[in-house]
């Protein structure tokens, strides 16, 4: 009878114990009886959840070596007071959200960032505002995190001194999704990343790219504004990325881009608008790569698109009102373009199945000419440029004879 009384009592303990070892909640506030927010982490047990209410913590180089949940409520302040890093975090399952953090140390050495999370995984970083930082958000070696909805800004404009909004590092299978950066050097930077998901982020007015990334294999990049950053998108050295619905603006300057392609393949570019940049896309040693039914609306250059470039396909595009649809630096043409939309077509339907009865040449003669004197500019809009462009057209000698669109669409592709 003992033996059975034993047994039980050790069962209902077994039962209960989750409950006995429930996560603690930690209060800090600028009156309370815990005031600090590293004290709080320091005394919390894994799992616990430590409210931050409303008021300035001026605190840095907090350091979170076990999962919690950090949450402040009412928009506390963390203020790192340019002292080095603001949040360390270097466990799993780790929450941060509901701050303003600002002041990061600045460093031509360092890297000092807001938040920092190194050999993290499953972790939340949250509706954080970060003013005049460093760096903002820094990924190093972390699986299956989430940054959603934070808003980040700085505001020294030389690249030089300026880091990254959101910086990732030899990282798998991340999520960047519906954040703000504006006035880092790239908003969002990857390198080595594998399988992230960037989706709804807003990367404007930045140093050097909205966007950069690099060595970033099987990513998709989905429903992001990138827009009046210095030198635009640039992705490289990275196969199996799909970019869709994206929207790249006002990217203007002597080296930008709306989107740079280099050494990119096996991708896909479809659905994105390109309004207003110097280039809207720029390809350099890519191939195997599907650009379907973007919108290159009032661009400088809509394609510029190297020889060292092979087997892209351009199909079912809309190109609008661009000073140049297509340029490119070699007489062969090893890429195709299909039943795309050229506004600048002259050709006719006679037939009516909406496909143009004559094969359309989007590279200008003109191109060709600026491409080797960028001053030659100047006579663009000269009769004597669009005479040399219709004979070029009718016989061609200097642009490519292979690059045409043998079924230019007659009407704009909805």
């Amino acid at each position: 009878m003992k033996r059975k009384t034993y047994i039980s009592l050790l069962l209902l303990g077994i039962i209960l114990l989750p409950g006995l070892l429930a996560a603690q909640q930690i209060r800090v506030s600028p009156d309370g009886e815990v005031r600090s927010i590293k004290e709080a982490v320091e005394m919390a047990q894994p799992g616990d959840h430590i409210l931050v209410e409303a008021g300035t913590y001026t605190e840095s180089e907090i350091k979170i070596t076990k999962p919690l949940t950090l949450e402040g409520v009412d928009r506390p302040v963390i203020d790192g007071n340019r002292e080095g890093n603001i949040l360390i975090i270097r466990a799993d399952s780790v929450t941060v959200k509901g701050f303003m953090i600002k002041n990061t140390g600045r460093s031509y050495v360092r890297d000092y960032s807001a938040i920092l999370l190194e050999n993290s995984k499953d972790f939340l970083i949250e509706d954080n505002d970060l003013d005049n930082v460093y760096f903002g958000i820094y990924l190093a070696e972390t699986d299956r995190g989430i940054v959603r909805g934070n808003r980040i800004e700085s505001y020294d404009r030389r690249e030089a001194a300026s880091g990254n909004g959101i910086h990732l590092w030899s990282v798998r299978n991340p999520k960047i999704l519906d954040n703000t950066v504006m006035g880092l050097r790239d908003g969002i930077y990857l390198e080595f990343a594998e399988g992230a998901e960037i989706s709804g982020n807003r990367s404007n007015d930045n140093n050097r790219y909205g966007l950069h990334f690099m060595f970033s294999d099987n990513s998709v990049y989905h429903n992001n504004i990138f827009r009046r950053n210095g030198a635009g998108v640039a992705v490289m050295y990275s196969e199996n990325v799909d970019m869709t619905e994206n929207l790249f603006e006002h990217n203007w300057g002597a080296s930008a881009y709306g989107l740079l392609i280099k050494d990119m393949q096996k991708s896909r570019i479809e659905s994105n608008r390109f309004y207003r940049n110097t280039v809207a896309i720029y390809s350099e040693s890519s191939s195997d790569i599907s650009i379907h039914r973007n919108n290159f609306e009032l661009n400088g250059y809509a394609v510029n698109i190297k020889s060292s470039s092979r087997n892209n396909n351009f199909t079912e595009n809309n190109f609008i009102e661009n000073s140049f649809d297509v340029t490119t630096d070699s007489p062969r043409n090893p890429n195709t373009f299909d039943s795309n939309y050229w506004s600048q077509y002259e050709g006719y339907d006679l037939d009516r199945d909406g496909i143009g009865d004559v094969p359309y040449r989007p590279v200008r003669l003109f191109s060709v000419i600026t491409q080797r004197q960028p001053e030659a500019l100047i006579l663009l809009r000269s009769m004597l440029i669009t005479l040399l462009d219709t004979a070029e057209r009718i016989m061609p000698v200097l642009t490519p004879q292979t690059l045409t669109d043998e079924r230019p669409k007659m009407e704009r592709i909805q």
